[in-house]
């Protein structure tokens, strides 16, 4: 089958199918019913300051997003860790506890900060380290271990409920977006395994140095424009429908046919506008997929409390604490984003209830913070943020390629093996325009390579 390539969404699934498909010669239109792309990840402006919608980190293992960030020529306007290092604080202490990487081979690479972590007692450090290995064996693919819970496996490995709140899920809920109990092994065993218990360097962590629509979406226009393809923002597809060996996407300006597409919606939309069968699934997969919330809490405050680029928080509400001053604009003063993840229980507080509840945790936190006057308070908030990644979760996760002809699937929902992030984001893309690409060779015409 030939015939141009439709792109539906302009999240970081969208933009990395799209860049792959155009550069391999493929004539290629993206649709995007927001106004920008970024999808999930992007920026407003908010009283002259420039305001990401969720703190968004990776780590040196997301080959994807990495190679993404070079595609968009923006690689210079993020910061790689040449090392590993977390300072975490607990409440009413002056000072923090640093998890840092050391020479060894991994997973004995953390084993001096392990020694001298305070919010573990000295046995759980002890059983932490044999959770550790028994982990490195398990097989995240198999089926058995995605409908496990995480936190099961860890009551069953020695793993108090201390330990599984100060160090467990310290990692895992910002990366699951679940806590233990509510996350599958696959995915927690992936995230371990592929972070901290095989590359030493694996875990070191990185950030944007500039609001997050200066290090995707514009790029990503500009990046796409100049290979050819046409992008339209503010664009909704209403239907997508076979006809012959044609897709026909009917927008409010249209019906146009493609030869193929690649559907980086989230499931609901997904499920609403693929072609029954397509999806192999029972009816309303999506909804049993679900999704969690982040919440995102910003406070500018009048002075600098904070000196490292973030600190996590145990035995607080308080989940992690980033500076955001630099990629704000801020002239002075210092602007603090508190990310709580697995946000259920704060997704529908009214700002006021969680200024009340959260500002002193984070004066807890940051003793330094007392004397500070907040010069702004605000919320943002993802309501369907991730997928709900609990047990189970990977029979409603589908493939890319569909059993529909011609059309793909793309997304940090979809069968990447990793969780709802951006570099399973950026994997998904790049397996819809591999298969997309793969199973529509343009044949040889003859006496032409020969």
């Amino acid at each position: 089958m030939s015939g141009p390539v439709a792109v539906v969404g302009g999240g970081l699934a969208g933009i990395a199918a799209a860049l792959a498909c155009v550069d391999a010669g493929r004539p290629v239109t993206l649709f995007e019913a927001r106004p920008h792309l970024g999808g999930l990840t992007h920026s407003f402006v908010r009283d002259g300051l420039h305001v990401d919608n969720g703190q968004h980190v990776f780590l040196r293992c997301c080959t994807a997003y990495r190679a993404l960030l070079d595609r968009l020529g923006v690689a210079g306007r993020v910061h790689l860790q040449p090392r590993l290092e977390i300072p975490i604080r607990t409440p009413g202490t002056a000072g923090a506890t640093w998890l840092r990487r050391g020479d060894l081979p991994a997973p004995l690479h953390l084993a001096g900060s392990l020694l001298r972590y305070e919010p573990l007692r000295p046995l759980d450090r002890a059983r932490f380290a044999l959770a550790a290995l028994a982990l490195r064996r398990v097989d995240p693919a198999d089926d058995r271990t995605d409908r496990q819970s995480f936190g099961e496996w860890l009551r069953r490995h020695g793993q108090s409920a201390g330990a599984i709140e100060a160090l467990w899920d310290l990692v895992g809920v910002a990366t699951l977006n679940a806590t233990a109990d509510e996350a599958s092994l696959s995915l927690a065993a992936t995230v371990f395994q592929e972070g901290l218990l095989t590359d030493p360097a694996a875990a070191d962590i990185g950030w944007s140095l500039v609001p997050l629509r200066e290090l995707h979406g514009e790029p990503a226009l500009a990046r796409l424009a100049e290979a050819g393809a046409e992008v339209r923002t503010g664009t909704k597809i209403r239907e997508l429908a076979r006809d012959g060996d044609t897709w026909r996407l009917r927008t409010d300006a249209g019906v146009e046919a493609f030869g193929h597409v690649v559907l980086a919606t989230p499931p609901p939309v997904t499920e609403r506008l693929t072609p029954a069968g397509a999806i192999r699934l029972p009816a309303g997969w999506s909804g049993g997929l679900g999704s969690s919330p982040i919440v995102n809490v910003h406070v500018v405050l009048d002075r600098k409390v904070l000196a490292e680029p973030f600190v996590a928080g145990v035995r607080t509400p308080v989940q992690w604490v980033f500076d955001r001053t630099r990629q704000s604009g801020l002239p002075s003063g210092q602007y603090l984003a508190m990310s709580l993840s697995a946000a259920d229980t704060e997704i529908d507080l009214p700002a006021a209830t969680l200024r009340e509840r959260l500002l002193p945790e984070l004066t807890g936190l940051l003793p330094e913070a007392r004397d500070a006057k907040v010069l702004d308070f605000f919320v943002t908030r993802e309501r369907h943020a991730t997928f709900r990644p609990g047990p189970g979760t990977a029979s409603l996760r589908p493939p890319s390629v569909t059993a529909a002809a011609g059309l793909y699937l793309a997304g940090a929902w979809t069968a990447t093996g990793w969780p709802a992030t951006m570099e399973g984001a950026a994997r998904s893309g790049a397996a819809a325009a591999a298969a997309l690409l793969e199973q529509n060779v343009p044949e040889k015409k003859e006496g032409v390579g020969a």
